[in-house]
């Protein structure tokens, strides 16, 4: 979500814009009438990446014509990255972009419309939701590869001997129960993100969001955005509710807190499911317990649809299109998204991807239950960078620095300058 690029980061934009094929010298790269295309690939390096690699690996053996030149860029890095290289006609000829950067980069002609092509050959095996956050403006410039939502994740083993049987279905629920635990086990009962991607449950709670996109204005300063964040920032202070981190390493303590029985509550995505089974507390996978984030007092629900799409560069020319649309429906076929969902533990788009081995995994199952409660995001192409206000008011608010009004009317200022045709 950071929005900012400092100068290292577009020098590294930039020598990673060289490695591409696409742009100016997307024909230096075929002899004997092999094509290699550049992947820029934005999984976990560690968790996640072996898979798609071994993927890759196996695409070039089925298409013996084509090379696949691997990059595995860091998610925080790769949009601004991207931004650059494509801006200076030198991006990858594929991306694996997270879903709000997909209109973004449409709307900036940096992507290849897919309609029609062999990459959307399956389009009805796809969550017809996802398709359309990959759309913009009637068309469609990605293929979903994995999705994600935010759920409760809890220790069900810290729940029992607290005596508290179902997950709180309310965050007034979950104070309660916060406090019990820690009464009960010693242990902290929730641990709250200060980041702005895990405060939005709050917004939906109170049925708002940052903007309405329909009517174009900014809400994030409206009465019902000012009482869900402060439902939030409530949960940072109490019985069993662990303080604000607002360090860098935020994310990290939270994480590794969760996966080692020393906290029975976090908010997280499925994306961690691999290292929530690292952890001393889940050795058995059935002690993870996976629920819908609680309802707000308006007694609404749900949490941002995330997840990610591969697009095609519309900047490369018409044999390295071609070969790119081979290569994101081969990984998006049924077969690669099974494989990817029983190597890493993530969602699949595709609805017959849910196989019997695939729903086996209980954390795949728990979060596939918890999707229903997901809400998509509107069609524009900022709102993903609407984000950004409050990731750099939200950790002041939570660290006492400065109010929540203070903070709210800073982050409807910001807001107003990603997009000035809105009012406040």
């Amino acid at each position: 979500m950071r929005r900012g690029i400092a100068v290292p980061a577009v020098v590294a934009a930039l020598a990673l814009a060289a490695t591409a094929c696409g742009g100016g010298d997307s024909g230096s790269d075929k002899s004997d009438g092999q094509v290699t295309i550049t992947w820029w690939d934005t999984s976990n390096a560690t968790n996640e990446a072996p898979t798609y690699q071994t993927l890759a690996k196996d695409f070039e053996k089925a298409n013996p014509g084509i090379k696949v030149k691997y990059v595995n860029v860091p998610f925080d890095q790769a949009q601004n990255k991207f931004d650059t290289a494509a801006g200076a006609k030198g991006a990858p000829d594929v991306l694996r972009a997270e879903v709000g950067w997909t209109p973004a980069f449409a709307k900036k002609s940096f992507l290849v419309p897919l309609d029609g092509t062999e990459a959307l050959a399956d389009r009805d095996k796809f969550q017809p939701s996802l398709i359309e956050q990959a759309r913009y403006e009637g068309k469609t410039y990605g293929v979903p590869l994995v999705t994600d939502t935010l759920a409760l994740v809890y220790n069900k083993d810290l729940f029992k001997k607290a005596g508290i049987a179902e997950p709180p279905a309310t965050w007034d629920d979950l104070k309660t129960a916060a406090a019990t635990i820690k009464k009960k086990t010693g242990v902290d009962g929730y641990w709250g993100s200060t980041q702005a991607y895990y405060a939005q449950s709050f917004l939906y709670g109170e049925g708002t969001d940052t903007v309405d996109a329909t009517a174009k204005k900014i809400t994030i300063g409206s009465a019902e955005a000012k009482k869900g964040l402060q439902t939030w920032q409530g949960l940072f202070d109490g019985a069993g509710l662990h303080k604000a981190d607002t360090t860098a390493d935020a994310y990290a303590h939270i994480q590794d807190a969760f996966v080692n029985g020393k906290v029975a509550a976090i908010i997280q995505g499925p994306w961690e499911i691999t290292n929530f089974y690292k952890g001393t507390a889940f050795k058995s996978k059935d002690n993870l317990g996976i629920a819908t984030v609680p309802a707000g007092s308006a007694g609404k629900a749900g949490a941002p649809t995330g997840g990610h799409n591969l697009s095609v560069y519309a900047g490369s020319d018409q044999a390295h299109q071609e070969a790119s649309l081979k290569f994101v429906k081969f990984m998006t076929s049924q077969k690669s998204q099974e494989t990817i969902a029983l190597k890493n533990s993530t969602l699949p788009t595709r609805t017959d991807a849910y196989t019997a081995q695939v729903q086996a995994d209980p954390g795949i199952a728990g979060y596939q239950k918890v999707l229903t409660a997901a809400q998509p995001r509107p069609a524009l192409p900022e709102y993903s960078s609407l984000w950004g206000p409050l990731d750099t008011e939200l950790p002041k608010v939570a660290g006492g620095k400065e109010s929540l009004d203070k903070g709210l009317s800073n982050a409807e200022v910001a807001m107003a300058k990603l997009v000035p045709d809105f009012a406040k």
